[in-house]
Formats: C-alpha cells, structure tokens, sequence
C-alpha cells in the first residue's frame, strides 16, 4: 500500500483542499496561479452549488467552492472524466455564481470577481493546447486587451506535466509536481521540504488514518479506478470499432457503434447517463433506450 494517498480522489482532494484547518494549503496552492493582484491572504468555505445531478456527474467532478476576503468568488475543481464540449460546460457553470450575484432594487450591476481553477485529470483535443499544462483564460478584444477581469478560469493538464525534481523553480511547478506523483512518493522529496508542503504531506499519509478513514479512502479510491478503467475501454473499444470501419479520426465514432454492452456496463458501474453520454458521444436518449430495453 503506498504511503500516502492519490489526490485525485474525491477523498483526497478535499482532504488537502477543502477542511477548514487546511484551507491555508488551498490559499498557497491558488495564489501559486492567479495574478499577483489577485492572490488571496484569507478565504471562507462555502456550500458548493446546487448543480442539476442528470448534468453534473458527482463520481467524475468534485468541486470545493470558496469566497476570499475581498468577494472573489472561487470554485476549485478536479474533474477526472474527459467530456464532449469541456469549455462549453466551464462556462455554463461559471454562469451561476454570476446570476446569483443579482440584487434586487437599484443595482448597478458591479460583480466580484469569479475564478474557476480545475485540475484535470485528462488532455484537451486540440492540437494548440497540447503544450499548455498552465491556461490562464480571461476576456479580451482582438488586440488581446483585457476587457473584463470578472470571469477567469485556470486549467491545469495534468498529464502533460513532466518536470522533474531538479526542474522545478516556481511553486506553481512544485504544487504540480506534488499532485501529480503523490501517490508514488516513499519519502518528501528535498525541494518539497517547506512549511506548507510538509503540513500537505503529513495530511496525505495514508497510514496514519484509522481503519475507519482507511475504508473511506478505499471506496473513493475503488471508484476512481473504476472510472479509469471505464474510459479506457471505452477507447480501446471504440478504436478498434473505428479501424475496423476504417476510421482512426478518434474513439468517438467508433464508441457511437459500439454495440449495447458497453453502454450497460457502464451503467452497471454506476457511471451516470450524463457521463456516459460524454465519454462515448452517444445521446442521451439512446443511451436510456438501451439501458432500459434489456432485450435489445
């Protein structure tokens, strides 16, 4: 069993990030990515939003929601699952904190900022993106002038981060390095020995937990690889549907033919029909025909 636990889960994410008594981890860990004029010195939890669960798949996304001491509004999010039109479901998200900013009487439409930071557990497809583990989005005019600092959204590649200890300079690369081998590490590394890490680090030793806790992180850790396990086999199924058609442009168009199985086994997973929609591409509507018509 390796010593501490994978960040990835829901378990250990909010382990690190989202109790109270650690909420000075998730105060260095944002500061390391926003702007220096925004960095944060004090932030407050808050209850995440009330998000429609047919949409919303709580097994592949798990969100801890924050307020900094100046109004800022904050949703920190792992998601581990790929999905059909990321940026579209990004922005559509972020839509609900800014609405519910809404006053009612004379209000002149002033809004606090709102900052989206997500730890994706997966590559974007496209091509231009591929070298961007760091993407700080804001909205700008054609010059590239910023137009409004009220929405951005901070996107972490993870799997396309690969420095290596020697190579790390900033805390942004060490906040990376750490969440992406974690779990592989027997002791701290030299370059991690610092406060906030050492504190990040005792908190994730998973050995230290009682049996109870254990069993938690087990079934969160159970169903993150079973969620691994689904989107691989979703691609390697819908790859070879796709060759066998001639087809290698992506597992999608070879995922829409799979036959009923998979979709079910899926299903049997746990795996919600908004998620399995977006891994496979198939509608939602059929994929409830198939599940609910056993005979077919």
């Amino acid at each position: 069993m390796p010593r501490f636990f994978n960040p990835f889960t829901d378990f250990g994410f909010k382990k690190l990030f989202g109790e109270e008594a650690n909420k000075d981890l998730l105060i260095d860990f944002l500061n390391a990515f926003l702007p220096t004029k925004h960095r944060i010195a004090d932030l407050t939890f808050r209850n995440s939003e009330q998000l429609p669960e047919n949409i919303l798949d709580r097994k592949a996304i798990f969100d801890i929601s924050c307020v900094g001491e100046n109004g800022a509004i904050f949703t920190v999010e792992m998601q581990k699952a790929k999905q059909h039109y990321f940026k579209d479901r990004a922005l559509f998200y972020l839509s609900y904190p800014i609405q519910r900013q809404a006053q009612k009487g004379d209000w002149d439409f002033k809004l606090n900022p709102i900052f989206l930071v997500a730890v994706l557990d997966f590559e974007y497809d496209e091509h231009e993106e591929r070298r961007k583990i760091h993407r700080h989005v804001v909205l700008k005019d054609q010059d590239g002038d910023v137009f409004s600092e009220s929405l951005q959204m901070v996107f972490l590649q993870m799997p396309l981060f690969d420095l290596q200890e020697s190579d790390l300079k900033t805390t942004k690369d060490k906040w990376l390095f750490f969440l992406k081998n974690l779990e592989s590490f027997e002791d701290i590394p030299a370059v991690l020995q610092e406060p906030v890490f050492t504190k990040a680090f005792e908190i994730a030793e998973y050995t230290r937990f009682a049996p109870d806790v254990q069993e938690v992180y087990q079934n969160n850790l159970k169903i993150y690889r079973d969620n691994q396990a689904v989107v691989k086999t979703a691609m390697l199924d819908g790859y070879d549907v796709g060759k066998k058609d001639g087809k290698l442009e992506g597992f999608f168009e070879g995922v829409s033919k799979r036959n009923i199985e998979l979709v079910r086994n899926m299903n049997a997973k746990g795996l919600s029909v908004g998620l399995i929609s977006d891994i496979t591409g198939i509608s939602v509507i059929d994929i409830e025909a198939l599940i609910h018509n056993q005979d077919g």
